[in-house]
């Protein structure tokens, strides 16, 4: 005897129930596609045609008044064998990139891990130290140009008083740019936050493990806290780099300022970076060249080289570095 099932009609789905099962399953595709071209869109917008644009710029030469005329690869040739300062611009931001941003990460670690071990007032010395992080970067830089004034600055004073010759600080070619150090140094509160957090965020079971197989506290930090936390390293480092090779805004008003000239570019090109071409960087060279000789398409030659040494910078940085970020203690 052979059974046979037989579905009942209330077993089978209708036509308009798989058609609102259909629809949704598609609803949230629509709304993932919604959200993802809004995404790109703005992308295309604000990222892809302003570098393209700016490509194109680069093999013209243009005042922005006038079309455009297209003249290859002149401003290139003229970037690596005529330009005289772009090569000192070059070697002012090398030297922001190469010593600024090590030194504010050790200091923002060392600050860091120093809060961490005190739990008293904890919340009175972040703040302090991340309160300089809120002052804005013109303001931040002419209340150093100020203090570091060699004639009437109050640290030069107080130098006097104790009988030592104070230097000249911001008017000396060979001091500028480690003036600008300090006041980096002075505004490290947010890294030094960001590596609080993840300092914070080391498992306690790890260092106890550690304590119990005899390990001292170079140890300790060597292989428990750099590899918890050498992700936040890694944001910190990169971004950093980003950061100098854009230098920017401390240069120009610390340039400004201490030459006493009204603002950035107001005077003759040879007072720029001030003292000797000691402040100029890449960024402040290229926006004189832009919108105060009005020489747009050399500009954006410059914005292209500057685009390119940061992104193979940036590849580089990823690929050595990037793996020994993602690896944890196991």
């Amino acid at each position: 005897m052979t059974a046979t099932l037989v579905s009942s009609p209330a077993a089978r789905p209708s036509g308009r129930a798989a058609g609102e099962a259909s629809r949704s399953r598609r609803r949230p595709r629509w709304a993932m596609w919604t959200m993802l071209g809004l995404g790109l869109i703005g992308l295309l917008v604000f990222f892809v045609y302003p570098l393209a644009a700016n490509v194109f710029y680069s093999f013209t030469s243009y005042d922005l008044v006038s079309e455009p005329i297209w003249i290859g690869l002149r401003n290139y040739e003229y970037m690596f064998s005529q330009d005289s300062r772009v090569g000192t611009a070059a070697l002012n931001t090398l030297w922001f990139v190469v010593f600024l941003v090590p030194v504010r990460i050790l200091c923002a670690l060392g600050i860091a891990l120093l809060l961490t071990r005190r739990k008293r007032a904890s919340g009175v010395w972040r703040t302090l130290f991340y309160v300089p992080a809120l002052v804005p970067p013109v303001a931040s830089v002419v209340a150093f140009v100020f203090l570091f004034n060699p004639g009437s600055g109050p640290v030069n004073t107080i130098l006097r008083a104790l009988g030592i010759q104070g230097p000249l600080w911001f008017n000396d070619p060979a001091l500028s740019k480690p003036s600008l150090l300090l006041l980096g140094i002075w505004m490290m509160g947010d890294i030094m936050v960001i590596l609080l957090a993840a300092l914070l965020d080391v498992p306690r079971d790890q260092y106890e493990a550690a304590s119990l197989d005899g390990a001292n506290g170079w140890q300790r930090f060597r292989f428990v806290t750099l590899p918890n936390i050498s992700p936040v390293l890694l944001f910190a480092l990169v971004t950093g780099i980003i950061g100098s090779l854009q230098y920017f805004t401390e240069a120009a008003v610390a340039s400004s300022v201490a030459n006493g000239s009204t603002g950035i570019g107001s005077g003759t090109e040879a007072l720029i970076g001030y003292p000797n071409d000691s402040l100029l960087t890449f960024t402040q060279w290229m926006y004189l060249q832009g919108f105060s000789s009005f020489q747009l398409g050399y500009s954006a030659a410059l914005a292209v080289i500057l685009f390119i040494v940061a992104a193979a910078v940036m590849a580089l940085l990823l690929r050595r570095l990037g793996a020994f970020a993602g690896k944890g203690p196991r």
